[in-house]
């Protein structure tokens, strides 16, 4: 039986895989946890995702600590299914989950305790020693500043908006960003009956299977995890060009930044999963990056111009941390946490960052070990605190 200290609560802001983990992992070092979600369930962002979606790591290495994903959802996880395991998740756990209140600002105690105050929906001030910052990686769409946005004519939406492919069969469509979410979105509707697919392409990215011969390209990403870029790089271009097909005949040439190097600069390697073939069997045209809008088209860097039915951008994510901790100085100059993980900003103690990363190794893998360390460093430090007097 789990036994709780009667000391504040450490408030963990998020609830998705990042935060149900950290607060899971407290709760069974005896630390009482609150878990603050600003909508009204566990995995919003999970739910929001496209229908078709699966997990690129396997089920056995995206596992929170303490349950197992289960083996009926197969080696590839659906969306849907995952959000059932947060679920089931957080009721094995028995976690503290207090939905529909958003923190807007975290700032350090007056009262010289080394605490921290949460200032939260309906003037809400929460007080707490630490407090873990869970807001995802994939927080707030994000549209480049292409000229004409504001008076562009046509459909436009962000691929946070994008089900699936009914809404588009029998149309023409373009997608913008040939990340994972990109790649899959164009495959989809390739599939889904839309009358012409093309894919905008700044820089061509790595593509790689998902599995080799039954071997998950998550397990080699966490091989290689430590090892020196250049290396990394090197190995990853023999991997390539061994189990990917050259699609420069299609507009797609090779990557000329390594694997890792790329990786390390935020832009992760496209698992296929029907990009390949959707593009060599003609269902998916390549063309160039986008330049800017003009009335209903859209004009391309190589100065083509088209005029889709729709346009789906996707064009990534911003991690929106600045409201909440921007004038703490604990965020780089992308808006990331400078320190993660077990490890507190020097000037911040007791301030923690889950989930602020996408490494080759598998996100939710990295959830899982960030959670138990930094609940055996809270538990550490609170007992060397002792009681709140």
């Amino acid at each position: 039986m789990v036994t709780t200290t009667p000391q504040e609560p450490v408030y963990v802001i998020g609830a998705g895989p990042g935060g149900l983990a950290v607060a899971a992992t407290l709760r069974a070092r005896g630390v009482r946890a609150v878990v603050l979600e600003k909508s009204d369930a566990v995995g919003t962002s999970w739910r929001g995702h496209y229908d078709r979606l699966h997990l690129h790591t396997t089920r056995r290495l995206s596992a929170l600590p303490g349950m197992r994903i289960p083996r009926s959802y197969g080696r590839w996880v659906a969306r849907a299914d995952l959000v059932r395991y947060l679920e089931a998740y957080t009721e094995k756990h028995d976690l503290d989950v207090v939905t529909g209140v958003e923190v807007h600002r975290i700032e350090r105690a007056e009262d010289g305790t080394g605490g921290w105050v949460l200032h939260a929906t309906g003037g809400r001030r929460l007080t707490g020693r630490a407090v873990v910052v869970a807001t995802g990686f994939n927080h707030t769409p994000s549209l480049p500043r292409w000229p004409g946005l504001g008076t562009y004519e046509g459909e436009l939406v962000h691929a946070r908006e994008y089900r699936n492919p009914a809404p588009y069969a029998g149309k023409d469509v373009l997608v913008v960003g040939i990340g994972n979410t990109g790649a899959e979105i164009a495959a989809d509707l390739a599939e889904g009956g839309a009358a012409r697919v093309r894919i905008a392409v700044r820089t061509a990215p790595h593509i790689l299977r998902r599995t080799t011969a039954g071997w998950p390209a998550q397990r080699s990403g966490i091989l290689v995890r430590r090892l020196p870029t250049a290396l990394v790089d090197l190995l990853g271009r023999a991997l390539t060009r061994f189990a990917t097909p050259d699609l420069s005949a299609y507009g797609l040439p090779r990557p000329t930044t390594g694997l890792a190097t790329r990786a390390r600069e935020g832009a992760i390697a496209v698992q296929d999963v029907g990009l390949v073939a959707a593009i060599r069997a003609g269902k998916v045209e390549v063309v160039a990056a986008v330049e800017d809008l003009d009335g209903r088209e859209v004009v391309l860097t190589d100065g083509t111009r088209i005029a889709p039915d729709a346009v789906i951008a996707a064009t990534g994510y911003r991690r929106a941390l600045e409201p909440l901790v921007g004038h703490l100085d604990v965020l780089d100059p992308r808006g990331r946490p400078l320190v993660r993980g077990a490890r507190s900003p020097r000037h911040a103690p007791g301030l923690y960052f889950t989930g602020f990363t996408n490494p080759i190794s598998g996100m939710l893998r990295e959830l899982a070990l960030d959670a138990e360390r930094i609940a055996r460093r809270i538990a550490r430090t609170r007992r060397k605190q002792g009681p709140k007097p």
